[in-house]
C-alpha cells in the first residue's frame, strides 16, 4: 500500500484513510494505538479493552502472580 493522506481539523483530529481501515481491520469505536520514534509514527489496531474492568480483576487475581507463573508465562 503506497502512502495516503489526510489533514488534521482545527480539533486536531485527522480521518484514518479508508485505505489504512481496510489494511488495519479497524472501524468506528475501535481502540489505535500510536507509537512515536523521532519524526515516524506507527499506527496499529490496539485490542478492545476495559481498562478499568481489567485493573478492578487484576487485584482479584493475586493467586496467578507468582514467580513461577511469570516464568511458564513469560514466552507467550
Amino acid at each position: 500500500m503506497g502512502a495516503e493522506f489526510s489533514r488534521l481539523t482545527g480539533k486536531y483530529q485527522a480521518t484514518v484513510p479508508a485505505g489504512v481501515r481496510r489494511t488495519l481491520g479497524v472501524g468506528a469505536g475501535d481502540r489505535l494505538a500510536w507509537e512515536v520514534d523521532g519524526d515516524v509514527v506507527i499506527l496499529r489496531r490496539a485490542p478492545s479493552v476495559d481498562d478499568g474492568f481489567a485493573a478492578a480483576l487484576s487485584d482479584t487475581m493475586s493467586e496467578w502472580s507468582t514467580a513461577e507463573d511469570e516464568a511458564a508465562w513469560r514466552d507467550l
